[in-house]
């Protein structure tokens, strides 16, 4: 037999045989012992039906939001997988943060769990939700998970598309609770008992390496795309013998585009994914402004530019609390913010335009005023840290002796810090 359907319709059949023959007394355990033993194919058989189903309802996704503009929407596709995050009904039309995969993955899940349960049914199994449970796992583990997995490792995902698998697979999470508790129902186990906290804990993890990769696929995809507006910075001029207004051209298309990503990640990732994203894109381009002044294109720099750079960070770190407090974030990571995801950027650019910079050697000073620097780093920038015509701050005819200081103060960083390597 190459068909479940007809492997559970035969088992069925048994049952009602077996039974009639047991009020007749006659013996009947030999024939359930023998469908039993056709228990692992009946569930390979549900599986690869099972997985053809899943696989082309992700690839076929378009991986947008779903729209559901009446009531029946929502209880069938939000209700009946308890995907809902209120208790309130939303307005109608009403747009879900998971795009037609979530719900469609959902029963097919679920016709898998009453198929299972239907076959462990027949025969008296005293511990069929366990054995229903083991094969849900399963399917979620090596079916859902793989299609997913195979979907965010493909190639063909931009930003938007890595960031409705990263929603989707969270409400798939939140989904197997109900698969538990329908399984539960249909094997006749207490709810209660599927209800502890290592019930739900063990929910949580099943999908866990879906999740993770599209988490790192999607700050991946992201980092490539902040890439792009970073770039820009090679058309910045190094020596430029004017303060740039407002920060650099740069800065502006890098805000447009954090922007729209968070705005739009607010409204589908939960938290910890909100998080992972701002705090990742945040860091890159802090790691980025740093790389610039590393660049192998930059043979030196002054201070006109660090200042233009010190203009581009507060408008960052502006953006970054302002992100961090309207997205709720700041009730939840109370300990953390974005605007530390700016810090080593954030140093560098305190370090150069520092009175005392040769404190930087000093080490209770560094670790409170530098921790994120790293030595070599440091040194690499500074040797290029010079201003024209005499120097790193001028001559001594027209610079102020506080300039003058800072020169010598860095002069003696940079002798250090060669003496260092």
């Amino acid at each position: 037999m190459d068909s479940a359907t007809h492997l559970l319709l035969v088992k069925h059949y048994v049952t009602l045989f077996g039974a009639a023959l047991r009020q007749y007394g006659y013996e009947v355990a030999p024939p359930f012992e023998a469908m039993d033993c056709s228990r692992d194919k009946y569930h390979q058989l549900l599986f690869a039906e099972c997985k053809e189903q899943i696989v082309s309802i992700i690839s076929n996704d378009t991986y947008e939001q779903m729209v559901m503009k009446k009531d029946t929407d929502y209880e069938n596709h939000v209700l009946s997988f308890h995907l809902q995050t209120t208790d309130i009904t939303p307005a109608f039309p009403y747009i879900a943060p998971f795009s037609a995969m979530v719900p469609d993955a959902c029963r097919i899940v679920r016709s898998f769990i009453k198929g299972s349960a239907d076959f462990l049914s027949h025969g008296g199994h005293s511990n069929s939700f366990n054995v229903v449970k083991r094969y849900l796992d399963k399917i979620l583990i090596d079916v859902l998970n793989e299609a997913l997995l195979n979907t965010i490792h493909s190639g063909s995902v931009g930003v938007s598309q890595a960031m409705q698998i990263a929603a989707n697979i969270a409400f798939l999470e939140m989904a197997r609770d109900f698969f538990i508790r329908h399984a539960a129902q249909l094997c006749g186990a207490p709810i209660r008992s599927v209800e502890r906290p290592q019930a739900s804990l063990t929910a949580k993890v099943v999908l866990k390496t879906s999740r993770d990769a599209a988490y790192i696929a999607l700050l991946s995809l992201l980092n490539n795309k902040l890439d792009e507006f970073m770039a820009l910075t090679e058309n910045i001029n190094w020596i430029t013998e004017e303060i740039p207004e407002n920060g650099n051209e740069y800065i502006n298309e890098v805000l447009i585009y954090l922007e729209t990503l968070m705005s739009t990640a607010q409204h589908i990732l939960p938290s910890d994914a909100l998080y992972r994203v701002g705090s990742g894109a945040l860091e890159h381009i802090s790691d980025s402004i740093v790389s610039a002044f590393l660049s192998d294109s930059v043979k030196r720099f002054n201070v006109n530019i660090v200042t233009g750079f010190n203009s581009d960070l507060r408008i960052l770190e502006s953006f970054a609390d302002e992100k961090f407090h309207a997205t709720g974030l700041s009730e939840i990571y109370k300990d953390g913010s974005f605007r530390e995801c700016l810090l080593e950027a954030r140093q560098l650019i305190n370090l150069l335009l520092s009175n005392q910079p040769e404190n930087f050697m000093n080490p209770v000073i560094r670790e409170r005023n530098y921790s994120a620097l790293d030595y070599k780093k440091v040194a690499t920038i500074c040797d290029k840290f010079k201003d024209s015509p005499d120097g790193l701050f001028g001559s001594l005819s027209n610079r102020s002796n506080k300039q003058n200081a800072r020169k010598k103060s860095m002069d003696v960083l940079k002798k250090r810090l060669k003496d260092f390597n």
